[in-house]
């Protein structure tokens, strides 16, 4: 049996082993496990009742994931993204005055289309057309991003104020000094090529977390999962089928484009999984897992799921294959029971860890032909703007609206290709139609 799965994954071609993948799959858990909590609380602000909308955001990513490992046999993790859920929360429910049921069913809608387009290989055609040196800039937009999420979480970067949007954290108080703690250890381990030094630094931390106080221990460590059924299919599709819909469904639907794509070609090419051609080979699956899992999502209850760039934890402590996502799925689906406990996990645990991880997929930015403007500015556009919005999705469709006008400019329209002008295009539209 261990043989079959070993051919079933192609570890070989991998170079890879279960011990790899399993610390790997566990890894990338623990650096995304908050989104058990935090996706719930977020959609609170839209009146989604938490209980069930942890259970549906927990059954969303084992769906996902485990389709992605099984199905795309890839190491990559699927659940509810951050920033689509504060932009149906705070901007459609809050702002527009929409419903939840309502956005849910745009949300579903999408899952829908993006299904379709997958299932037609427009997407992965798309994908193709991205020019190497902005598929270098995602993996380097998705750097800066998580570090800066990193610091944040850890509080050693705080909110500013206007003039100075951001802010140097309270460094006396325990849990940043813990948070610093753990960055050096993770960094130590690493320097001395411990295996599993991102897992090992976020369970030391979270012990040290529980005796100085800095987190609270849990009371319980099994519970009984909570019921989905005040927001199990409840979305209103017919609600969200109206002209004054249209804005936030093309908004839905490029944030998931952009966000999937950019993400899932960030993270092969910083993982090497590219082809020679900076393509990654059968795209079309792993972009068909997380539009079947929006979809999912929506029907259970949650907002749009896509790849998480997390999965660059698990791949950075060795994951390959799709068994590392199998090994995330089932731990997803243990989180029903154990989210007591799982939930404990504080951010200066997990922070420090996403900062680590931060730095090594901007090691990439070497690759980008700075001395080729019509390169480096469209690169530098997605960069610095992935992390200073706070949105991939903002980042990757303004280096996609920038690059043509560069090579226009330039006189080299030439090297634009079709897949580039449909994307510039898309882009464009999000822009205009934007609900800011």
């Amino acid at each position: 049996m261990l043989d079959g799965l070993k051919r079933y994954f192609h570890f070989e071609r991998h170079q890879t082993n279960f011990k790899r993948e399993i610390l790997g799959g566990i890894t990338t858990f623990f650096t995304m496990s908050y989104i058990i909590i935090v996706n719930p609380k977020i959609l609170e602000a839209a009146g989604i009742p938490f209980g069930p909308s942890m259970a549906a955001t927990i059954l969303a990513a084992f769906f996902g994931t485990l389709t992605m490992g099984i199905y795309a046999r890839r190491p990559f993790a699927i659940a509810p993204y951050m920033g689509e859920n504060a932009f149906i929360a705070f901007t459609v429910c809050g702002v527009l005055g929409y419903s939840w049921q309502t956005a849910l069913g745009a949300i579903f809608i999408g899952g829908v289309l993006f299904t379709l387009v997958s299932a037609l290989k427009i997407r992965s055609w798309l994908a193709a057309a991205i020019p190497t040196s902005l598929k270098i800039s995602f993996a380097v937009g998705i750097g800066l991003y998580l570090t800066f999420i990193g610091l944040n979480e850890t509080g050693i970067v705080t909110l500013g104020v206007p003039g100075a949007p951001v802010h140097v954290g309270e460094l006396g108080t325990t849990p940043v000094i813990l948070a610093v703690v753990c960055f050096l250890l993770v960094s130590i381990l690493m320097i001395r090529k411990v295996t599993g030094a991102l897992l090992l630094g976020i369970l030391v931390t979270t012990i040290l977390a529980f005796v100085f106080k800095a987190a609270e221990t849990p009371s319980e460590f099994i519970s009984l999962p909570p019921s989905l059924e005040p927001i199990f299919l409840e979305l209103d599709i017919a609600g969200a089928f109206t002209w004054g819909f249209f804005s936030v469904i093309l908004t839905v639907f490029v944030m998931d484009f952009v966000d999937t794509t950019g993400t899932l070609l960030g993270l092969s090419f910083k993982a090497g999984l590219l082809d020679e051609n900076g393509n990654l080979p059968e795209i079309e699956k792993p972009m068909m897992c997380d539009s079947t899992a929006t979809v999912i999502g929506a029907l259970l209850g949650t907002t749009t799921t896509g790849t998480f760039i997390e999965s660059a934890a698990g791949m950075e402590a060795g994951g390959r294959s799709g068994f590392t996502s199998v090994v995330t799925a089932l731990f997803f689906l243990a989180g029903l029971f154990f989210a007591p406990f799982l939930t404990a996990v504080p951010p200066c645990a997990y922070g420090p860890a996403v900062i680590i991880v931060g730095l090594l997929m901007m090691t990439t930015i070497t690759q980008i032909e700075f001395n080729d403007l019509t390169e480096a500015i469209p690169a530098f556009c997605v960069i610095v703007l992935m992390s200073f919005t706070y949105n991939l999705g903002i980042g990757i469709t303004a280096g996609f609206a920038v690059y043509p006008i560069m090579k226009i400019f330039a006189g080299r329209i030439r090297e634009v290709n079709a897949g580039m002008w449909i994307l510039a295009a898309i882009s464009i539209l999000f822009f205009i139609f934007y609900p800011y």
